[in-house]
C-alpha cells in the first residue's frame, strides 16, 4: 500500500511551496478517517520540505510549526468524521453487521462499557499507536463520548504523533543530502520503528496510570457522596 501511494503523493511535493499546508490538511484528514493512508507518507515529507524552506512560509521554523499545527487539525477533522458518522449510525449498525467482523453484540456492549469508563485515556494513548489511531474515534462515536473530552484527548495524542513524524522529516532535511521521496519515507519510517520500543511502553504506562487515577478519584468521590433520597441513611 505504501509503495503504491508513494508514486502518486510524490507529485504533491512539486507544488508544496504553494499548496503544501492545504495538502497536509487534506491528506491528514483522510488518514485520520477509516481510509488507509499512512501518516508517515504525509508528515515526514512535510518536515523534510520545511527544513529546506520549500513550504509556503519559506522559513524552516515557521514551516515546521505550521505543518505540525495543520497536520494536527487535519487529524482532528478526520477523527470528527468517524466520531459523528458512528454516533449517527449507533450500535444498531454494528449489532446487525458486526458479527461479520468478529464483533458479536456481547463484545460490543463490553467495549462500549469500557470506553465509557476510560474513554479519555484510551483515546489519547491509541492516537499514538500505529494501525489503531485511525480507528479509535469509531467506538468513541458509538459510545457518544463527551465531545469536549474527545476533542482535547484526540488533539493531544494527534499533536504528539504528528510532531514526532514532522520532526523526523525535519531532522532528515537538515542532516542529509537530497533524498528521493521513497528513500525519505523509508529512512524516516525506519527511524521511528527503531524507537517504537520506547513509545509503546510509555503508552502502556500512561494508560495504566490514567486507569489507576481514574478509579482512585472516582472511587473517592463516590465514597464522599451524600446518601440518596430513600436510602437507609435518610
Amino acid at each position: 500500500m505504501t509503495e503504491y501511494l508513494i508514486q502518486y503523493l510524490q507529485m504533491a511535493a512539486a507544488i508544496a511551496a504553494t499548496w503544501g499546508l492545504v495538502l497536509v490538511f487534506v491528506f491528514m484528514t483522510i488518514e485520520s478517517s477509516f481510509i488507509p493512508l499512512p501518516s508517515e507518507i504525509v508528515m515526514i515529507p512535510a518536515g523534510f520540505l520545511a527544513a529546506r524552506g520549500a513550504m509556503p512560509f519559506g522559513h524552516p521554523m515557521a514551516d515546521l510549526i505550521a505543518a505540525i499545527i495543520v497536520g494536527t487539525l487535519g487529524s482532528l477533522a478526520g477523527a470528527y468524521f468517524n466520531y459523528f458518522l458512528f454516533s449517527w449510525l449507533g450500535t444498531a449498525y454494528l449489532d446487525k453487521y458486526g458479527k461479520y467482523f468478529g464483533l458479536p453484540p456481547a463484545k460490543l456492549r463490553r467495549a462500549e462499557a469500557i470506553f465509557r469508563e476510560y474513554g479519555s485515556g484510551i483515546t489519547f494513548v491509541c492516537r499514538l499507536l500505529p494501525a489503531i489511531r485511525q480507528l479509535i474515534s469509531i467506538p468513541a462515536g458509538m459510545a457518544r463520548m463527551n465531545l469536549w473530552l474527545f476533542t482535547v484527548f484526540t488533539a493531544a495524542g494527534a499533536l504528539i504523533w504528528v510532531a514526532v513524524l514532522t520532526l523526523v522529516g525535519y531532522y532528515l532535511g537538515m542532516h542529509t543530502a537530497q533524498l528521493s521521496y521513497a528513500d525519505l519515507i523509508h529512512k524516516g519510517t525506519a527511524l521511528i520503528n527503531e524507537n517504537m520500543i520506547w513509545i509503546i511502553p510509555v503508552c502502556i504506562i500512561a494508560l495504566v496510570s490514567y486507569v489507576f487515577l481514574h478509579n482512585k478519584i472516582m472511587g473517592g468521590s463516590a465514597a464522599h457522596m451524600p446518601p440518596s433520597v430513600g436510602s437507609d441513611g435518610e
